[in-house]
């Protein structure tokens, strides 16, 4: 597993949510995770019921067996005076130019400038050793941002190619680009069995390979159980109302006889079934792209009671069972 997991999605179909738990997921049996935000939206802060995250790797939970989550919410503007200390020392040369409004004129002019401070942020975490020359995190997790937008970000040498050919930020990209572009990272993309998503995912997924970026692997969010397979959606298909009803009536729902109790729930019990066969046959048929994608996928079930913390924890045993570690 690449220790660098950058997670990217079409807007909601859940890629928080699944960057969240799959934090969880590779925290479990001792590990140390970093989750890391770059879109500013603190969406990992309510996932974890917890504060707004600053601008520092803060603790916010423990997987099973004793593993654990940190975060970081990467703020463009301190990433970029930590830049300027780094690298040229400027220290309160650097504060002075924030009070000014040249950091948020600086990050805000050069976007290439600043995909390169998220992603290099996140990078150095990747990178980090403790005295003893381990490394601080086993897995850094990037809730990234969405799939229209994730092939730029990452490619952040190109972007930063017309602004600095030379110099510390041009050596800061190529550095972050190795990291990139290398086994250490796998970028995966976020889908519901939705036709939209799933498009927008296969598109993203040839300007990644495009791009020479390592895919990872598609995860399917919020799929709903199965009630019927095909074969018993062409038996409701053939089945005339009159047995439905006689069902309905052995099974203690009323008489069977025109106008009954029975009778009046056979019409919406139809609907419903008929229903249930359309988006079967689309979700078939968007599981069907998928597989001709030729990259390995997780499906994660909606969660009838909604998202909350202990559904957090339930995602992250899914992608466990189904092999992510």
């Amino acid at each position: 597993m690449s220790r660098l997991q950058v997670v990217s999605g079409k807007g909601g179909t859940g890629k928080t949510t699944v960057a969240a738990a799959l934090a969880l997921a590779l925290a479990t049996e001792g590990k140390r995770t970093l989750l890391v935000e770059v879109e500013g939206r603190q969406g990992i802060a309510q996932l974890f019921e917890t504060e707004a995250l600053p601008y520092e790797e803060r603790k916010i939970a423990v997987a099973p067996g004793g593993g654990e989550v940190y975060a970081l919410a990467i703020d463009p503007e301190l990433a970029l005076l930590d830049y300027l200390q780094m690298f040229y020392k400027l220290g309160g040369a650097g504060r002075a130019l924030k009070k000014l409004g040249a950091i948020d004129f600086a990050t805000t002019i050069a976007p290439g400038v600043r995909d390169v401070l998220l992603t290099g942020k996140a990078c150095e975490a990747v990178r980090r050793k403790d005295r003893s020359g381990r490394f601080v995190y086993d897995y850094v997790v990037m809730d990234a941002p969405p799939t229209g937008r994730i092939t730029r970000f990452l490619n952040v040498n190109d972007e930063v190619a017309g602004l600095a050919r030379i110099g510390p930020i041009h050596n800061q990209a190529q550095a972050v680009m190795r990291v990139l572009k290398s086994p250490e990272t796998a970028v995966h993309l976020v889908t519901l069995l939705e036709e939209m998503p799933v498009q927008e995912t296969a598109d993203g997924i040839a300007e990644l390979r495009a791009a020479r970026l390592p895919v990872g692997r598609v995860i399917v969010n919020m799929v709903r159980p199965q009630v019927l397979d095909a074969d018993g959606l062409e038996l409701v298909a053939a089945v005339p109302r009159s047995s439905v009803a006689r069902a309905l009536s052995s099974a203690g729902l009323g008489g069977a006889r025109r106008g009954g109790h029975a009778e009046r729930l056979v019409d919406p019990l139809l609907a419903q079934a008929e229903e249930y066969a359309e988006r079967y046959a689309l979700e078939t048929e968007q599981r069907a792209v998928l597989a001709d994608l030729d990259v390995p996928s997780h499906e994660l079930p909606l969660l009838a009671e909604g998202m909350d913390l202990a559904g957090l924890y339930q995602l992250a045993r899914e992608l466990r069972g189904q092999g992510v570690s």
